[in-house]
């Protein structure tokens, strides 16, 4: 239903736009020479109040409706039903969606789901199409409405910027209120996280085992909340991963941008991009399957003891899977730089390389520590290679032969399952998120810092 909605809402907006564009037309006396506007423009003011409304009252229902549905069913249920506990009445009900769905149930459907499952039927349809038809109602009455307003001095072009404008202003505040209610979410959790763990424990604790009892008569530990190994291991393998991605990435752009014939950089460059499109489980698979026995089996070799989940495998599978960021943004930066600058360089006497070294790089730094840091981000919020090649020990060691784990592993892990969340364990994860963020966000003014203060003399 709601498909079908859509559907017929953007006919209608198209419909909209063609009947102000062909008002305007017939308004105009001698073509488009008297309209204020142009035809386009009273199309779009047209389309903009047949769409908007609807789609705000769409939004709204799609909202509401499954609420208001399941409370009309339960008011129609027998007094017996209604005042089973909280819990029971949530089965019921989603007992009663699969059998209005046609799908199958984990137990036999009692009377009472079966009553709520025809009773949602009915509603459902009944109020699908009474929306259906108030929905579609709004939408021929704003094309009426604005349609009506047409004239040739009426200023469409105006209007429509204005409420253009609008909608960016509020794509805006959205992506912010977003972050803003992220960041909350985070900060909230941890305060209550931290009224069970004290701060002091949990950053500069070197134990890191959040098990805890549930029940007061359950066999359990009270658990250690000592982050410092979660954070190391985040450490470590983020600085293997950009001593293999960095390099290899920058040599490769060099390369591309500097010294590549335009046949060989129309072949390497897609060749070495396809490295970002493959999932991340699939490096997994290739870290845990072929380069951790590799690495075993060669430290062997040498008299070292490499464990079977190592930081040094999941960090180097991990450089090779960002080498396209490092590479193609940096790739993009350096082939920007002005082509007066090397000509510049290369009048004075001075070779390639010396170009490259001293002019070239120098002047797209900001790009390169640009892309530097959306590889940095990208290591460090990487989870499915560190599960499937590091393991889940939190070790304190700087070893990269060791298994380790990282934040965002710690935090899949806590959360994995069905989790109450009042107890430490599970608040855990708001904090080392909440940690993990401000990390970034330090990184970030660092970073720009860096670009601001290099694009100020190379401008």
């Amino acid at each position: 239903m709601s498909l079908l909605l859509a559907t017929l809402l953007v006919l209608l907006v198209a419909s909209a736009f063609w009947t102000g564009r062909n008002r305007a037309l017939a308004l105009a006396a001698d073509g488009t020479s008297t309209l204020h506007s142009r035809p386009s423009y009273h199309g779009s003011w047209v389309a903009l109040w047949c769409g908007l409304p609807a789609l705000v009252l769409l939004v709204g229902w799609l909202a509401l409706e499954p609420g208001l549905v399941d409370a009309m069913v339960v008011s129609a249920l027998p007094e017996e039903v209604r005042e089973l506990p909280s819990g029971e009445l949530a089965r019921v009900l989603d007992d009663a969606r699969r059998v209005a769905a046609g799908e199958r149930t984990a137990r036999e459907p009692g009377p009472e789901v079966l009553e709520a499952a025809r009773q949602l039927g009915r509603l459902r349809t009944y109020a699908g199409l009474a929306f259906a038809g108030l929905l579609l109602s709004v939408a021929v009455g704003g094309l009426t409405w604005a349609r009506s307003r047409l004239r040739p001095d009426f200023r469409a072009r105006i209007r429509v910027e204005r409420a253009v404008r609008i909608s960016l202003v509020a794509c805006s505040v959205v992506a912010i209120l977003t972050t803003v209610g992220i960041v909350l979410s985070l900060i909230f959790e941890a305060v209550r996280f931290f009224a069970l763990v004290s701060p002091a424990e949990f950053l500069l604790g070197t134990e890191w085992s959040p098990q805890t009892a549930i029940r007061a008569d359950q066999v359990g530990s009270s658990g250690a909340f000592g982050a410092i190994p979660v954070f190391l291991g985040t450490l470590l393998i983020t600085v293997i991963a950009m001593a293999v991605a960095v390099p290899v990435g920058l040599f490769s752009a060099v390369y591309l941008s500097d010294y590549a014939s335009p046949r060989t950089r129309a072949i390497v460059k897609p060749v070495l991009e396809i490295l970002a499109g493959i999932p991340t489980v699939v490096y997994g698979v290739f870290a845990a399957l072929s380069v951790a026995p590799m690495l075993r089996e060669f430290g062997e070799g040498l008299g070292l003891d490499v464990a079977s989940e190592s930081a040094l495998a999941a960090g180097a599978v991990m450089g090779i899977m960002i080498i396209p960021f490092v590479s193609s943004l940096s790739d993009d930066v350096i082939s920007a730089v002005p082509s007066a600058l090397r000509e510049g360089s290369y009048g004075l006497g001075a070779t390639k390389s010396e170009t490259i070294r001293r002019v070239v790089l120098p002047a797209a730094l900001p790009g390169i520590v640009g892309a530097t840091l959306l590889a940095v981000s990208r290591a460090i919020g990487e989870t499915m290679i560190v599960v499937m090649a590091a393991g889940l020990a939190a070790n304190l060691t700087a070893n990269p032969l060791e298994a380790v784990t990282t934040v965002t592993v710690q935090i899949v892990t806590l959360l994995v399952g069905d989790q109450e969340f009042d107890s430490a364990k599970t608040l855990a994860a708001f904090a080392l998120g909440l940690v993990l963020f401000l990390a970034t966000l330090i990184l970030n003014v660092v970073a720009l810092t860096v670009v601001r203060r290099y694009r100020e003399k190379y401008d």
